[in-house]
């Protein structure tokens, strides 16, 4: 989902080579594991069976509509249905958050997405589980990362 940075997290503080930033802790049920070319920052809970990302890319070029970005990152999912879309503050911005259910290689999932646009950069942050108590479950994760969002 999304281009990669190269970068280091410490301390909840993502430091890449095009933008530093700040998140939310993360729950010790998540794993962080590397994706390569992929995302900034990835984790993966055999618990709760879901993966979550966060991923920034900077360029002047991507200020396009943050539905149109919404749309990248749902490249490959079949089936698509939103349950919500809302513009929520974050940041100091206005992002846009897309609760939706889709298919995965024709398994169902049920997904998060939240994009940010701010200072020629976008940040995109997802949370993939199993529909219904799986993503419930990890979705307070999620939030929790989210909430704790802010940049450098």
């Amino acid at each position: 989902m999304g281009c990669a940075t190269t970068g280091t997290l410490q301390s909840d503080v993502y430091r890449g080579t095009e933008t530093t930033y700040q998140i939310g802790s993360v729950s010790p049920d998540w794993t962080r594991v590397t994706v390569d070319d992929q995302n900034d920052l990835a984790w993966h809970s055999s618990a709760k069976e879901g993966v979550m990302h966060v991923d920034s890319s900077c360029d002047p070029a991507l200020d396009i509509p943050l539905k149109a970005l919404r749309g990248h990152l749902l490249i490959g999912f079949t089936e698509r249905e939103i349950i919500e879309e809302t513009l929520v503050p974050m940041d100091g911005r206005e992002a846009l958050r897309t609760h939706l259910t889709a298919k995965l290689d024709g398994v169902p999932r049920e997904i998060v997405l939240q994009i940010l646009k701010k200072d020629e950069c976008v940040y995109d942050f997802g949370l993939i589980a199993p529909p219904g108590a799986p993503f419930e479950s990890a979705l307070a994760d999620f939030d929790q990362m989210v909430t704790g969002f802010t940049t450098d």
